[in-house]
């Protein structure tokens, strides 16, 4: 039987896309909204984990942003890469400024 695999800097790149898209996430840690940095990918094909290092933005709720965060990596490396991690764990490296009082 065939097999293809998927290298981990691009199921990288596909959690980076599916995190930056959701609602409360200013960008990711390491070069904010670079495709794939802020995003670690370890294990294999049977034990995938992840890990995304985000900024927050400011007002958002953190638990809220990180379990959609969550949601969407695993159902969008699902769809791409038919591939469903064991973990995917958020880190909130920082929180954007608060908008500038009027």
């Amino acid at each position: 039987m065939e097999r293809s695999l998927i290298s981990p800097e691009v199921i990288a790149r596909y959690a980076a896309d599916a995190a930056i898209e959701v609602e409360g996430v200013a960008g990711l840690a390491d070069g904010m909204r670079s495709r794939g940095k802020g995003v670690a990918v370890s294990g294999d094909e049977n034990t995938l984990a992840i890990t995304v290092s985000l900024e927050l933005e400011w007002g958002q709720s953190a638990a809220n942003v990180a379990r959609e965060v969550q949601r969407r990596v695993a159902e969008y490396l699902g769809k791409m890469a038919n591939a469903s991690p064991a973990s995917v764990d958020v880190v909130v490296e920082a929180v954007s400024s608060p908008p500038p009082k009027r």
